[in-house]
């Protein structure tokens, strides 16, 4: 047998492939960087694609699973992601596979009835989770979270977090910190932390690529694909329960109300569905306006690609619009 890897496949080799994922119920997604073809001759017995951190459309033919195949085509994927600088694989698989990645040295971080979400470190989360500082609280404390992307900080968001930090003991914001948006991590936490300086018990830190990250659900996943948003939603609920909640002792989550993003007033809902019963509460805060619109970090980007420092300035803190003026 022999292992070829390619970009997305074309042609008829992208027949086959497509073919083999069908059989065991998945759909090929074209945004891969990377696919390990294994051939038996010319039978396609397994295949397994990365795109960036995330191991997807993983599948052994029906009649050739048990026989170890799954190694033959995940090995050459994390020697690409090592090649890339990537040190960190997440995937996703359904809850009954999981005896097949234990022996991958794969470990389980959440799950549903229908996913499992898996990462190549031992206690990969927790041991992210202990490095970041916790602030002392006591039992009956009120202790606000907020999950932002930030992209940029706006007035917006401040509102939210200073509504957070008028009712809690302690205020911890999580900053997206995956580059896939207009501005890079690295300035948009720094951003957060120069706008809420003057609130001393707000503490601004970094998801890792835990929360709402690129480990987020791949839609190739489902054959229901209006219902992918939904796992989604649900396994990311799962790891801010499970790992971050108890670790920073949050009582309450903060979340702004959403008129412009279907996606992310659909993520509220599921945050009001889920958090009250397992003990933390949603807050939801009335999103900031200006005159008769919202303020957003989209309506800060378009003004950016006008060059239009006026409407900036309304919509952001001074930190944000002095970074922003440099960007011009």
């Amino acid at each position: 047998m022999d292992v070829e890897v390619l970009s997305a496949p074309g042609g008829a080799k992208g027949e086959l492939w497509r073919a083999l994922l069908a059989r065991v119920g998945l759909e090929a997604d074209s945004a891969v960087e990377e696919t390990a073809l294994l051939w038996d001759g010319g039978t396609l017995a397994a295949a397994a694609s990365r795109q960036g951190g995330l191991l997807k459309c993983i599948a052994v033919a029906p009649e050739r699973q048990g026989e170890g195949l799954l190694s033959a085509v995940l090995t050459p994927l994390r020697q690409g992601a090592f090649r890339a600088g990537i040190r960190h694989l997440f995937l996703y698989t359904k809850p009954e596979n999981e005896a097949l990645f234990i022996p991958l040295l794969f470990y389980s971080i959440a799950r549903t009835s229908r996913v499992l979400l898996m990462e190549d470190r031992r206690e990969g989360i927790r041991r992210f989770l202990e490095a970041l500082p916790v602030q002392p609280a006591q039992l009956g404390d009120r202790v606000g979270a907020a999950v932002m992307n930030c992209d940029p900080f706006t007035l917006g968001h401040r509102h939210l977090i200073a509504s957070a930090a008028a009712e809690c003991r302690q205020v911890y914001v999580f900053v997206l910190s995956e580059d896939r948006g207009r501005f890079p991590a690295k300035d948009r936490i720094e951003l957060v932390r120069r706008g809420t300086a003057d609130l001393p018990n707000v503490h601004v830190l970094p998801t890792g690529p835990y929360l709402i990250s690129q480990a987020t659900f791949p839609t190739y996943f489902l054959k229901d694909r209006d219902r992918a948003g939904e796992v989604q939603c649900q396994i990311d609920i799962e790891i801010f329960l499970r790992y971050f909640v108890p670790r920073f002792a949050i009582t309450c989550r903060y979340v702004g109300t959403e008129p412009l993003s279907p996606m992310t007033d659909q993520y509220n809902a599921a945050l009001l569905a889920a958090l009250p019963g397992r003990g933390v509460e949603v807050r939801l805060i009335p999103r900031l306006r200006r005159g008769d619109r919202p303020v957003s970090a989209s309506a800060v980007r378009a003004a950016l690609e006008r060059k239009d420092l006026t409407t900036i300035q309304e919509l952001v803190p001074h930190s944000t619009f002095e970074y922003l003026r440099g960007q011009i």
